[in-house]
């Protein structure tokens, strides 16, 4: 976030009514912290001498600063929501007016498996804090992802043990995208393995060519990307010379490689992020400079996705 002093009035009036909940709800926190840490060792000593009212001292205040914490866990949650609606809502209009952010909407989780970027169906999925607007000509939004699926296996001894995988934890952005197209076309990472000409193929059998591997002419680009597409000439009409390039220089700004897709008019990028983003800090002042600065970071950053990769030029009567 820019420096506080430099805020408008209402921005700070936002600040200051959250940190003063912020304040109230971190002396809870410790408060029952504290009475379940004072029990355990009331509780061990009575235990080791066979004291029965320490015993019983000790379990009542364990128990009493958990429920306690428990009971104040939905004015946490209700602070955390207001620091998004209030907070965030506003400081991103900074960068954008037409920019919203909706806590508790994300990307649902057919259009997460229908973007063909990934090889599995999610067992475990939340998506939340999604954020829209329009640059330009484009209507974009993005959102953040938490995609996990469970295997099972037999052990020696005949039991079922269940492993949990994460398929994706990151943000994924979706766009129109600025040229017609009728067939599919995905742009997959080459560190996501080498079965992606399997999993497109197994999982788009409608289409008669969807596992031929697309070569391109950008030696930076294939040394990074695997691409695969139901129509050759389709996916060279959408990966011009100049969007390879593009896509490789928004990949190059990522700390981990990206992944595309374009099924039904639409792009979608997976950037693999190992951050939760928006979130209301409890025991630290919203009173820094430093509030936000990372948050704000990764808006700039998806938004200048439009500008890279030039949506906003309409292409043939693409409006």
């Amino acid at each position: 976030m820019h420096n506080i002093s430099h805020l408008d009035s209402a921005t700070i009036e936002v600040l200051n009514d959250l940190e003063a909940t912020r304040i109230s709800l971190r002396k809870k926190r410790v408060i029952h912290l504290a009475i379940c840490f004072i029990g355990i060792p009331i509780a061990i000593i009575g235990f080791t001498f066979t004291i029965l009212s320490m015993i019983a001292i000790g379990i009542i205040c364990f128990f009493a600063g958990l429920i306690s914490i428990s009971v104040n866990l939905g004015a946490v949650d209700q602070y955390r929501l207001d620091f998004k609606q209030r907070l965030v809502a506003q400081t991103i209009k900074m960068i954008d007016q037409s920019l919203e952010i909706d806590p508790k909407r994300g990307l649902s989780q057919d259009d997460f498996f229908g973007s063909l970027l990934f090889k599995k169906k999610p067992d475990k999925y939340t998506s939340e804090d999604r954020v829209s607007g329009n640059a330009g000509k484009t209507r974009f939004s993005f959102s953040e992802v938490n995609a996990q699926y469970k295997e099972l296996t037999i052990t020696k001894k005949g039991t079922t043990q269940e492993t949990w995988h994460e398929l994706f934890n990151g943000v994924i952005f979706q766009a129109d995208f600025n040229k017609n197209f009728k067939e599919l076309t995905v742009v997959q990472s080459k560190a996501f393995g080498s079965d992606v000409s399997e999993w497109f193929g197994s999982n788009t059998p409608f289409f008669s060519g969807a596992k031929e591997r697309v070569k391109l002419e950008n030696p930076e680009f294939e040394k990074h990307f695997a691409t695969y597409s139901s129509n050759q000439i389709e996916a060279r009409y959408i990966l011009t010379p100049l969007m390879m390039e593009s896509i490789c220089t928004l990949n190059d700004r990522c700390e981990d490689s990206i992944s595309l897709s374009f099924v039904g008019n639409i792009i979608t990028i997976a950037f693999p992020l190992s951050r939760n983003y928006f979130e209301a800090p409890l025991f630290d002042s919203l009173m820094t400079d430093g509030l936000m600065k990372e948050d704000l970071e990764l808006v700039c950053h998806i938004y200048k996705v439009i500008e890279t990769l030039d949506l906003n030029t309409r292409i043939w009567g693409k409006n």
